[in-house]
Protein backbone atom coordinates (compact mmCIF):
# COMPACT_ATOMS: atom_id res chain seq x y z
CA UNK A 1 0.00 0.00 0.00
CA UNK A 2 1.62 3.12 -1.26
CA UNK A 3 2.02 5.70 1.99
CA UNK A 4 -0.01 8.20 0.68
CA UNK A 5 -2.94 6.14 0.83
CA UNK A 6 -2.13 4.53 4.08
CA UNK A 7 -2.04 7.96 5.61
CA UNK A 8 -5.40 8.35 4.34
CA UNK A 9 -6.65 5.27 5.84
CA UNK A 10 -5.12 6.26 9.08
CA UNK A 11 -6.93 9.52 9.20
CA UNK A 12 -10.26 7.71 8.55
CA UNK A 13 -9.28 5.18 11.49
CA UNK A 14 -8.78 8.77 13.64
CA UNK A 15 -12.02 10.15 12.77
CA UNK A 16 -14.18 7.14 13.65
CA UNK A 17 -12.82 6.51 16.80
CA UNK A 18 -13.35 10.56 17.88
CA UNK A 19 -16.35 10.08 16.70
CA UNK A 20 -17.47 6.98 18.82
CA UNK A 21 -15.82 8.94 21.48
CA UNK A 22 -17.93 11.95 21.00
CA UNK A 23 -20.80 9.74 20.68
CA UNK A 24 -19.98 7.96 23.71
CA UNK A 25 -19.85 11.55 26.01
CA UNK A 26 -22.91 12.33 24.66
CA UNK A 27 -24.91 9.06 25.80
CA UNK A 28 -23.50 9.47 29.42
CA UNK A 29 -24.20 13.51 29.48
CA UNK A 30 -27.05 14.05 28.47
CA UNK A 31 -30.48 12.41 29.79
CA UNK A 32 -32.77 12.62 26.65
CA UNK A 33 -30.15 9.62 25.90
CA UNK A 34 -30.78 7.96 28.58
CA UNK A 35 -27.33 8.10 30.06
CA UNK A 36 -27.23 11.56 32.19
CA UNK A 37 -27.26 11.63 35.69
CA UNK A 38 -30.85 12.62 35.41
CA UNK A 39 -31.64 9.36 34.85
CA UNK A 40 -30.82 8.49 38.41
CA UNK A 41 -31.06 8.97 41.84
CA UNK A 42 -30.62 12.88 42.84
CA UNK A 43 -27.87 14.00 42.97
CA UNK A 44 -25.92 17.76 43.80
CA UNK A 45 -21.91 18.04 43.99
CA UNK A 46 -20.79 18.91 47.40
CA UNK A 47 -18.18 18.40 50.10
CA UNK A 48 -18.51 14.73 51.37
CA UNK A 49 -16.98 14.59 54.64
CA UNK A 50 -15.86 10.87 56.59
CA UNK A 51 -15.52 13.30 60.08
CA UNK A 52 -18.39 14.34 62.25
CA UNK A 53 -21.43 16.26 60.93
CA UNK A 54 -23.40 18.79 62.37
CA UNK A 55 -26.51 17.15 61.15
CA UNK A 56 -25.70 13.78 62.46
CA UNK A 57 -24.39 10.35 60.96
CA UNK A 58 -24.55 9.95 57.23
CA UNK A 59 -24.22 6.92 54.91
CA UNK A 60 -20.97 6.99 52.24
CA UNK A 61 -21.72 4.76 49.35
CA UNK A 62 -19.93 4.89 45.91
CA UNK A 63 -22.60 6.18 43.50
CA UNK A 64 -23.64 4.16 41.09
CA UNK A 65 -25.88 6.32 39.12
CA UNK A 66 -26.05 6.50 35.27
CA UNK A 67 -23.83 9.58 33.92
CA UNK A 68 -20.60 11.67 34.34
CA UNK A 69 -20.74 11.25 38.54
CA UNK A 70 -21.08 7.39 38.57
CA UNK A 71 -18.22 5.71 41.15
CA UNK A 72 -18.03 8.99 42.76
CA UNK A 73 -18.50 8.85 46.40
CA UNK A 74 -21.95 10.30 47.64
CA UNK A 75 -23.59 10.80 50.70
CA UNK A 76 -26.80 11.00 52.54
CA UNK A 77 -28.38 11.27 55.73
CA UNK A 78 -28.80 8.10 57.74
CA UNK A 79 -32.01 9.53 59.13
CA UNK A 80 -33.37 10.11 55.47
CA UNK A 81 -31.42 7.91 53.10
CA UNK A 82 -33.58 8.92 49.95
CA UNK A 83 -32.83 12.23 50.10
CA UNK A 84 -30.86 14.52 47.60
CA UNK A 85 -27.44 12.77 47.50
CA UNK A 86 -24.34 14.76 47.45
CA UNK A 87 -21.53 13.89 45.41
CA UNK A 88 -17.57 14.22 45.38
CA UNK A 89 -14.63 13.06 44.35
CA UNK A 90 -12.71 10.38 44.36
CA UNK A 91 -13.82 7.36 42.10
CA UNK A 92 -14.13 4.26 44.09
CA UNK A 93 -15.00 0.86 43.08
CA UNK A 94 -14.87 -0.60 47.24
CA UNK A 95 -14.85 1.80 49.38
CA UNK A 96 -14.95 2.15 53.81
CA UNK A 97 -14.40 4.74 56.32
CA UNK A 98 -14.11 4.91 60.13
CA UNK A 99 -13.08 7.32 62.73
CA UNK A 100 -12.21 9.94 59.80
CA UNK A 101 -9.78 7.43 57.80
CA UNK A 102 -11.27 5.79 54.22
CA UNK A 103 -9.86 3.37 52.04
CA UNK A 104 -10.97 3.71 48.20
CA UNK A 105 -10.23 0.98 45.85
CA UNK A 106 -10.01 2.58 42.28
CA UNK A 107 -9.33 1.32 39.03
CA UNK A 108 -6.65 3.14 37.00
CA UNK A 109 -7.43 3.03 33.47
CA UNK A 110 -4.44 2.07 30.54
CA UNK A 111 -4.68 2.03 26.94
CA UNK A 112 -4.26 -2.03 26.74
CA UNK A 113 -5.51 -2.85 30.57
CA UNK A 114 -6.66 -1.61 33.73
CA UNK A 115 -4.74 -1.98 37.41
CA UNK A 116 -6.02 -1.05 40.62
CA UNK A 117 -4.84 0.62 43.88
CA UNK A 118 -5.33 1.12 47.22
CA UNK A 119 -5.85 4.61 48.10
CA UNK A 120 -5.90 6.30 51.79
CA UNK A 121 -8.50 8.78 52.39
CA UNK A 122 -8.50 11.40 55.31
CA UNK A 123 -11.72 13.06 56.02
CA UNK A 124 -11.61 15.91 53.40
CA UNK A 125 -11.31 13.10 51.25
CA UNK A 126 -7.84 13.95 50.28
CA UNK A 127 -5.85 11.39 49.17
CA UNK A 128 -2.70 9.87 51.25
CA UNK A 129 -0.54 6.77 50.60
CA UNK A 130 -1.28 4.76 47.39
CA UNK A 131 -0.98 1.27 47.14
CA UNK A 132 -0.86 -1.27 43.91
CA UNK A 133 -3.26 -4.06 43.83
CA UNK A 134 -2.47 -7.49 42.71
CA UNK A 135 -6.26 -7.87 41.02
CA UNK A 136 -9.53 -6.80 41.29
CA UNK A 137 -10.91 -5.06 44.21
CA UNK A 138 -13.88 -7.02 45.72
CA UNK A 139 -13.93 -5.89 49.87
CA UNK A 140 -12.79 -3.27 51.88
CA UNK A 141 -12.67 -2.49 55.67
CA UNK A 142 -11.15 0.22 57.99
CA UNK A 143 -11.07 -0.65 61.77
CA UNK A 144 -12.96 1.43 64.25
CA UNK A 145 -10.18 4.01 65.44
CA UNK A 146 -9.23 4.38 61.41
CA UNK A 147 -5.75 2.84 62.31
CA UNK A 148 -6.02 0.05 60.66
CA UNK A 149 -7.64 -1.07 57.01
CA UNK A 150 -7.81 -4.17 54.52
CA UNK A 151 -8.94 -4.99 51.55
CA UNK A 152 -9.47 -7.84 49.02
CA UNK A 153 -9.03 -8.49 45.81
CA UNK A 154 -9.47 -11.40 42.82
CA UNK A 155 -6.36 -12.50 41.24
CA UNK A 156 -8.30 -15.42 39.13
CA UNK A 157 -11.63 -16.06 38.33
CA UNK A 158 -14.44 -14.14 38.43
CA UNK A 159 -16.82 -15.46 41.71
CA UNK A 160 -16.54 -16.51 45.13
CA UNK A 161 -20.08 -19.35 43.53
CA UNK A 162 -16.76 -21.00 41.53
CA UNK A 163 -13.38 -23.33 42.36
CA UNK A 164 -11.39 -21.35 40.34
CA UNK A 165 -10.45 -17.96 41.85
CA UNK A 166 -7.58 -16.87 44.34
CA UNK A 167 -7.90 -14.15 47.05
CA UNK A 168 -5.33 -11.30 48.23
CA UNK A 169 -6.19 -9.79 51.85
CA UNK A 170 -4.02 -7.24 52.82
CA UNK A 171 -3.86 -5.35 56.46
CA UNK A 172 -2.86 -1.98 56.45
CA UNK A 173 -1.56 0.70 59.36
CA UNK A 174 -2.96 4.05 58.13
CA UNK A 175 -0.51 5.67 60.25
CA UNK A 176 2.54 4.27 59.54
CA UNK A 177 1.85 3.08 55.98
CA UNK A 178 3.38 -0.85 57.12
CA UNK A 179 1.62 -3.23 54.92
CA UNK A 180 1.23 -6.45 55.89
CA UNK A 181 0.48 -8.07 52.53
CA UNK A 182 -0.99 -11.62 52.40
CA UNK A 183 -3.24 -12.86 55.41
CA UNK A 184 -3.05 -16.71 53.84
CA UNK A 185 1.19 -16.60 55.26
CA UNK A 186 -0.32 -16.46 58.35
CA UNK A 187 -0.43 -19.38 60.73
CA UNK A 188 -3.61 -20.69 60.83
CA UNK A 189 -5.16 -22.83 63.30
CA UNK A 190 -8.28 -25.28 61.56
CA UNK A 191 -10.64 -27.09 64.28
CA UNK A 192 -7.80 -27.16 66.78
CA UNK A 193 -4.72 -28.16 64.41
CA UNK A 194 -2.21 -26.57 62.51
CA UNK A 195 -3.00 -26.37 59.01
CA UNK A 196 -1.19 -25.37 55.73
CA UNK A 197 -2.35 -26.09 52.12
CA UNK A 198 -1.87 -24.63 48.94
CA UNK A 199 -5.60 -23.77 48.27
CA UNK A 200 -6.26 -21.81 51.40
CA UNK A 201 -7.71 -18.13 50.46
CA UNK A 202 -8.88 -15.42 53.02
CA UNK A 203 -11.29 -12.78 52.19
CA UNK A 204 -13.05 -10.03 54.27
CA UNK A 205 -11.79 -8.72 57.08
CA UNK A 206 -14.24 -7.17 59.84
CA UNK A 207 -12.18 -5.43 62.62
CA UNK A 208 -12.74 -5.70 66.26
CA UNK A 209 -10.24 -3.36 67.22
CA UNK A 210 -6.76 -2.72 66.35
CA UNK A 211 -5.27 -6.59 67.13
CA UNK A 212 -8.39 -8.39 66.35
CA UNK A 213 -10.82 -8.69 63.56
CA UNK A 214 -12.66 -11.49 62.23
CA UNK A 215 -13.09 -13.04 57.81
CA UNK A 216 -13.33 -15.80 55.90
CA UNK A 217 -11.00 -18.72 56.02
CA UNK A 218 -11.45 -21.13 52.46
CA UNK A 219 -9.61 -24.68 52.40
CA UNK A 220 -10.80 -27.86 50.73
CA UNK A 221 -13.84 -26.45 49.52
CA UNK A 222 -15.29 -25.49 52.68
CA UNK A 223 -15.11 -22.08 54.60
CA UNK A 224 -14.70 -20.88 57.84
CA UNK A 225 -15.71 -17.92 59.98
CA UNK A 226 -11.68 -17.09 61.18
CA UNK A 227 -10.63 -15.20 64.43
CA UNK A 228 -7.74 -13.24 63.53
CA UNK A 229 -4.95 -11.59 65.66
CA UNK A 230 -2.42 -9.07 63.78
CA UNK A 231 -0.21 -9.11 66.56
CA UNK A 232 0.73 -13.10 66.63
CA UNK A 233 -0.51 -12.75 63.16
CA UNK A 234 -2.87 -16.02 63.46
CA UNK A 235 -5.77 -17.12 61.83
CA UNK A 236 -8.13 -19.70 64.19
CA UNK A 237 -11.55 -21.01 63.10
CA UNK A 238 -14.85 -21.06 64.78
CA UNK A 239 -17.41 -21.96 62.83
CA UNK A 240 -18.48 -23.68 59.69
CA UNK A 241 -20.12 -22.12 56.52
CA UNK A 242 -19.28 -18.40 56.88
CA UNK A 243 -18.84 -16.13 54.22
CA UNK A 244 -17.97 -11.85 53.92
CA UNK A 245 -18.19 -11.75 57.75
CA UNK A 246 -20.19 -8.33 59.24
CA UNK A 247 -18.93 -7.86 63.46
CA UNK A 248 -22.16 -6.09 65.16
CA UNK A 249 -21.17 -2.34 66.87
CA UNK A 250 -21.67 -3.94 70.04
CA UNK A 251 -18.83 -7.25 69.11
CA UNK A 252 -21.81 -9.51 69.44
CA UNK A 253 -22.93 -11.14 66.53
CA UNK A 254 -21.51 -11.93 63.43
CA UNK A 255 -23.46 -11.21 60.00
CA UNK A 256 -22.52 -13.14 57.26
CA UNK A 257 -23.83 -14.79 53.61
CA UNK A 258 -23.89 -18.77 54.25
CA UNK A 259 -24.43 -21.09 51.59
CA UNK A 260 -27.81 -23.09 51.75
CA UNK A 261 -28.38 -26.47 51.02
CA UNK A 262 -30.82 -27.00 47.75
CA UNK A 263 -30.24 -23.90 46.30
CA UNK A 264 -28.53 -23.16 42.37
CA UNK A 265 -25.29 -22.90 42.76
CA UNK A 266 -25.50 -19.53 41.17
CA UNK A 267 -27.17 -18.05 44.07
CA UNK A 268 -26.34 -19.96 46.92
CA UNK A 269 -26.18 -17.68 49.76
CA UNK A 270 -28.96 -16.22 52.05
CA UNK A 271 -28.21 -13.41 55.09
CA UNK A 272 -27.52 -15.11 58.06
CA UNK A 273 -26.53 -13.55 61.54
CA UNK A 274 -24.27 -15.58 64.25
CA UNK A 275 -24.28 -14.96 68.57
CA UNK A 276 -20.63 -15.16 68.71
CA UNK A 277 -21.33 -16.31 72.54
CA UNK A 278 -23.23 -19.08 71.41
CA UNK A 279 -22.76 -19.82 68.38
CA UNK A 280 -26.36 -20.02 67.38
CA UNK A 281 -26.99 -18.61 63.83
CA UNK A 282 -30.36 -17.54 62.32
CA UNK A 283 -31.60 -16.43 59.12
CA UNK A 284 -32.67 -12.61 58.21
CA UNK A 285 -35.75 -12.23 56.14
CA UNK A 286 -34.39 -11.36 53.21
CA UNK A 287 -35.18 -14.61 50.74
CA UNK A 288 -32.89 -13.13 48.18
CA UNK A 289 -29.65 -14.08 47.16
CA UNK A 290 -27.28 -11.78 48.81
CA UNK A 291 -23.37 -11.77 47.34
CA UNK A 292 -21.98 -9.31 49.62
CA UNK A 293 -20.73 -8.29 53.06
CA UNK A 294 -22.82 -6.85 54.99
CA UNK A 295 -22.89 -3.48 56.63
CA UNK A 296 -24.22 -2.62 60.54
CA UNK A 297 -26.53 0.52 59.97
CA UNK A 298 -26.61 0.08 63.94
CA UNK A 299 -27.66 -3.07 66.65
CA UNK A 300 -30.38 -3.95 64.86
CA UNK A 301 -30.43 -3.39 61.42
CA UNK A 302 -28.07 -4.57 58.42
CA UNK A 303 -27.35 -2.95 54.94
CA UNK A 304 -26.32 -4.88 51.64
CA UNK A 305 -26.32 -4.46 47.82
CA UNK A 306 -28.52 -6.69 45.94
CA UNK A 307 -28.44 -6.10 41.55
CA UNK A 308 -30.45 -2.88 40.64
CA UNK A 309 -31.05 -1.29 37.20
CA UNK A 310 -27.93 0.76 37.59
CA UNK A 311 -25.88 -2.29 38.68
CA UNK A 312 -26.62 -2.80 42.85
CA UNK A 313 -29.24 -0.98 44.89
CA UNK A 314 -28.62 -0.92 49.11
CA UNK A 315 -31.53 -2.47 50.84
CA UNK A 316 -31.38 -3.72 54.49
CA UNK A 317 -33.21 -6.01 57.23
CA UNK A 318 -33.73 -6.58 60.74
CA UNK A 319 -30.93 -8.63 62.03
CA UNK A 320 -32.92 -10.74 64.23
CA UNK A 321 -34.82 -12.30 61.74
CA UNK A 322 -38.26 -10.49 62.18
CA UNK A 323 -39.46 -8.14 59.20
CA UNK A 324 -38.79 -8.45 55.40
CA UNK A 325 -36.50 -6.34 53.68
CA UNK A 326 -36.90 -2.76 52.43
CA UNK A 327 -34.95 -0.72 50.00
CA UNK A 328 -32.91 1.64 51.25
CA UNK A 329 -30.92 3.31 48.59
CA UNK A 330 -31.09 3.33 45.48
CA UNK A 331 -27.77 3.17 42.82
CA UNK A 332 -25.47 2.52 45.71
CA UNK A 333 -22.82 0.00 46.47
CA UNK A 334 -19.88 -0.20 48.97
CA UNK A 335 -21.16 1.84 52.31
CA UNK A 336 -19.89 3.27 55.60
CA UNK A 337 -21.85 4.47 58.46
CA UNK A 338 -20.02 7.81 59.42
CA UNK A 339 -21.22 9.43 62.74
Amino acid sequence: MRYGHRLLVLIAAVAVLVAAGAWTVLLTADPARGGGSDGGPPARAGAVTLGPHPDGARLVFRGMGRGPRRDHLAEVPLAGPGSTRTVAAPLCLRFHAAAGTGICLQAVHGVLEDHYRAVVLDADLHEGRRYDLAGIPTRARVSPSGHLAAWTVFVGGDSYAGTDFSTRTSVLDTRTGALEPDLETWAVTLDGRPHRAADTNVWGVTFADDQHFYATLATGGRTWLVAGDTAARTLTTLHGNVECPSLSPDGTRIAYKKRVAGLSEDAPWRLYVLDLATMAEKPTGEQRNVDDQALWLDDRTLAYSLPGDDGADLWSVPADGTGGPALLVAAALAPAVVR
